[in-house]
């Protein structure tokens, strides 16, 4: 079922007359399957008995973007490509600017359907093509459960704000999608996308290479899930947040590429289940993750310091000149060459992996704060090597997720030096709390 509230229209025109195709830009949503646009634009081609061209636009200079993110991505591509050719739609990849891309595509198309992303620069890209485009465009909403604007008309201040909102439209939106068979199929093809290729032709960043812990694609998601529900779930309240176990499902870097759904992954997890296992992995997959979603859209200042409440610049900059014992700059922050091994522990699993464990990077965020000269010096460093390194940067959840370590969608707490009443970790506690040792070991071990 696509509930209407998903379907916005983004310009007035017309559908386009003796159109050859349906044409759906595939710009968030990278998957064949649980892809409430793509259905939505397969029943647009049956219902014009036209059959569906799928064009994905890739451009090299995406802010922030290295060759990590767009081997990962490519990765998926490959098989969404291969899906949706055994679905019978046409798909089409050119590298270039997207608006431009998508308007050639675009020539003999009745309409463009498209999905919806949560960033600054998709935002634009889609707000440019609806004043360019001759043809109808439609977005759907499909890489959250609860539409951002249905769950909450403006900016939620917290989780305990949101939580209510998003929860009582769980009925009307956590259903299934059934795929929609196509009627006009396209010509069977032997095409296969060459991947490496692609990646070789790009001029991107190449510092931040590959990661060779975390492939790319939706096969590599469901496996991933299956063996979290299969083997971690039953835990997942208990030990989320020890670093020194694995009881995480890793998918966010799959969900910032738009490679599973969190629909599917939120409707799989439910039906393992009704305990608080699940409804824990619920919280942190519904309600703390659409919260970012709803930081990025209402708050334009989601990238900068300035997207911090009134409270924690206050508290922050009210301590701005309090004595640090320790000072280091982004450089040596990324060399992992600070004093406190968990912390170092922490970056080079990100440097390694393309991903740190969630606790960690709570604690790896605070501590940039405590160390740097001052709190926008340290807001700027935690974005810059979250973005550069982790495949999930540059995401709703990752702009969120930095920002919480210097307040956002917290509470004040006990004032002190440095960080005022914003909330304080310190390496003690990862000790009390874990076994430390087994977390440097697992790291560690990732070298090897």
């Amino acid at each position: 079922m696509i509930q209407p509230e998903r379907i916005s229209e983004l310009n007035q025109k017309p559908l386009r007359e003796n159109a050859r195709y349906v044409l759906y830009w595939m710009q968030q949503a990278q998957r064949a399957e649980w892809n409430h646009a793509l259905e939505f634009a397969i029943m647009q081609a049956n219902d014009l008995a036209l059959p569906l061209q799928v064009s994905f636009a890739l451009t090299d200079n995406y802010p922030e973007a290295s060759e990590r993110h767009y081997a990962f991505m490519l990765e998926g591509l490959s098989e969404t490509a291969s899906r949706l050719r055994d679905r019978g739609a046409t798909f089409l990849l050119e590298t270039g600017q997207p608006t431009e891309v998508v308007i050639r595509h675009a020539r003999q198309a009745a309409l463009v359907v498209t999905d919806r992303g949560g960033t600054r620069v998709q935002a634009s890209w889609r707000v440019g093509l609806a004043k360019k485009l001759d043809c109808r465009l439609v977005q759907v909403e499909t890489d959250v459960v609860v539409p951002v604007e249905t769950a909450y008309p403006k900016e939620a201040y917290t989780a305990a704000v949101l939580r209510p909102k998003i929860t009582r439209f769980l009925g009307q939106f956590l259903t299934p999608l059934k795929p929609t068979a196509l009627h006009c199929m396209a010509p069977e093809s032997s095409f296969v996308l060459e991947t490496e290729h692609i990646l070789q032709s790009l001029n991107i960043d190449r510092a931040v290479s590959r990661s060779h812990h975390i492939l790319g694609g939706r096969s590599a998601a469901k496996q991933l899930l299956d063996n979290f529900i299969a083997t971690n779930l039953s835990c997942y309240a208990e030990q989320r947040n020890d670093p020194s176990t694995d009881f995480a499902s890793h998918m966010s870097p799959y969900l910032h590429f738009g490679q599973i759904s969190p629909l599917e992954i939120a409707l799989t997890v439910k039906g393992s289940g009704d305990n608080p296992n699940v409804s824990s992995y619920l919280e942190e997959l519904i309600v703390r993750r659409e919260l970012s979603w709803n930081f990025t859209h209402y708050n334009s200042n989601y990238d900068t310091y300035e997207s911090l409440p009134n409270w924690a610049r206050a508290t922050l900059e009210k301590h701005a000149n309090d004595p640090r014992e320790f000072l280091y700059s982004q450089a040596d922050l990324e060399e992992a060459s600070t004093h406190d091994p968990y912390w170092n522990a922490a970056q080079r699993e990100m440097m390694l992996t393309g991903k740190m464990h969630n606790y960690m990077r709570m604690y790896w965020g605070k501590k940039i704060l405590e160390w740097s000269a001052s709190p926008q010096e340290a807001f700027h460093t935690t974005l810059a090597l979250n973005n550069k390194w982790c495949l999930d940067g540059r995401d709703p959840n990752s702009f969120a997720g930095v920002a919480w370590c210097y307040g956002k969608h917290d509470r004040p707490w006990g004032e002190r030096e440095i960080f005022g009443s914003v909330r304080y970790m310190n390496a003690a506690g990862l000790r009390r709390k874990f076994d430390m040792d087994g977390y440097l070991k697992r790291v560690a071990d990732l070298n090897r």
